[in-house]
């Protein structure tokens, strides 16, 4: 079977899939400008002989549809190619050469490592049980994100179901982690314009003060979290910015707050935007003053399917053994990967890239955040074991039918 040859032809390309890493992360490309890099992406593919490569698929994104020897169903894989804008402070050879950007997540390696396994799988075509589809994605880092504009466009059009991996600098180095249900978080992001009534510092009976107002309202959106919400569920209210004033005299007559709220269920998400909303409103009412607030729903939660998690976990540990797969925690970061997941059924799981002998002991988006290579590696067997895995199943059920 090709599963069990997977990791010795994925060893033998390895160093390409390096070198395909390290020239995309000194050519970063930002959220919804990416040019070069789908370009390079759908050159591969075209050389690699895929029955159909499609570009520009919801704005940027790259599909490449590899048909197998047999027939059968239709599984996806999908890579991001987005980088982060951020001063790259590395002192490696492969350091950013583009000011301000950098691959500070991982998806240089994402996409370099789906592309090893696109090499592989196509030289081995004739032993699939169906077809693969790859998903090349734009603009994971920023909200619309590239997931649903290329849903939209298509992308998932007979496919069955779709397997995702996120290399992560957090956890070491060939281990794996995956599970099913919610696993990483609904992610809404609000501003809270307050109105007041300025004046001189010393006379603040004049006044309404809109600093006092917005940092009553700091203190009372906790309140969502721990008298609004069942301390069963999750749910986090940050507020991450509060610009007031201009001199220190002077009391201000405005106040803007801007934050995000995370959350897994709809209910508890549903529950959060109207308190928050409330909230804010109802506080600087009393206060005498006024507040306008702009709620943006932005990702919604990567929930795992249960049948393709099992699929997934098991890739795993063929890949890594047993003893190194771990079960994963929810987090309260989000992916839109969440799109896709909407659509079909699926798993999205994390593979350990860390390793503090090379460097790689940063968090993602840090200036000096770098990952173990190796780790490509595994991802690209552990996506390409759950794909054939899949596909398998699916030709056995056939048979049987």
């Amino acid at each position: 079977m090709l599963q069990e040859k997977l990791k010795e032809l994925l060893r033998e390309i390895e160093p390409q899939m390096v070198a395909w890493r390290r020239h995309l992360h000194q050519y970063p490309e930002l959220s919804f400008q990416e040019e070069k890099t789908p370009a390079m992406i759908a050159d591969i593919l075209r050389q690699l002989e895929f029955d159909e490569v499609r570009t520009g698929v919801g704005g940027r994104g790259v599909v490449g549809v590899l048909r197998g020897g047999q027939p059968g169903a239709t599984v996806a894989l999908r890579a991001d190619f987005d980088a982060l804008p951020i001063q790259d402070e590395k002192e490696v050879e492969y350091k950013s050469k583009v000011p301000g950007v950098m691959h500070a997540c991982g998806h240089d390696a994402h996409t370099s490592g789906l592309l090893g396994l696109a090499t592989v799988l196509s030289r081995h075509r004739g032993e699939i049980p169906g077809t693969i589809v790859f998903l090349f994605q734009h603009a994971e880092e920023e909200n619309p994100g590239g997931a649903i504009q290329m849903v939209e466009d298509g992308a998932l059009q007979g496919v069955d179901a779709i397997f995702g991996a996120h290399l992560w600098s957090m956890c070491p180095v060939g281990t794996v982690w995956v599970n099913a249900g919610p696993v990483m978080a609904n992610c809404d992001d609000f501003i809270i314009e307050i109105q007041g009534k300025g004046g001189h510092g010393a006379i603040p009976q004049e006044t309404v003060d809109a600093i006092v107002i917005g940092s009553q309202i700091v203190g009372a959106l906790q309140t969502i979290v721990s008298r609004n919400i069942s301390p069963l569920e999750s749910v986090v209210v940050t507020v991450g910015t509060f610009h007031a004033g201009d001199n220190y005299n002077v009391i201000a007559d405005r106040c803007r707050l801007t934050g995000t709220v995370r959350s897994f269920l709809p209910h508890v998400r549903d529950k959060a935007e109207q308190r928050l909303i409330e909230i804010a409103k109802g506080t600087a009412a009393l206060m005498g003053g006024s507040a306008e607030v702009t709620y943006m729903r932005g990702y919604p939660a990567v929930i795992n399917s249960e049948a393709e998690t099992e699929i997934a976990r098991q890739a795993a540990a063929a890949a890594v053994g047993w003893d190194n797969v771990e079960r994963m925690e929810p987090m309260m970061g989000a992916e839109d990967f969440a799109y896709y997941l909407q659509h079909v059924p699926g798993s999205f799981l994390f593979v350990g890239a860390g390793n503090p002998q090379k460097g790689a002991e940063y968090p993602h988006h840090h200036p000096r955040f770098d990952i173990d290579e190796s780790a490509m590696l595994i991802a690209a067997e552990v996506l390409g074991r759950a794909a054939l895995d899949f596909l398998d199943k699916h030709e056995k059920r056939s048979r049987s039918a």
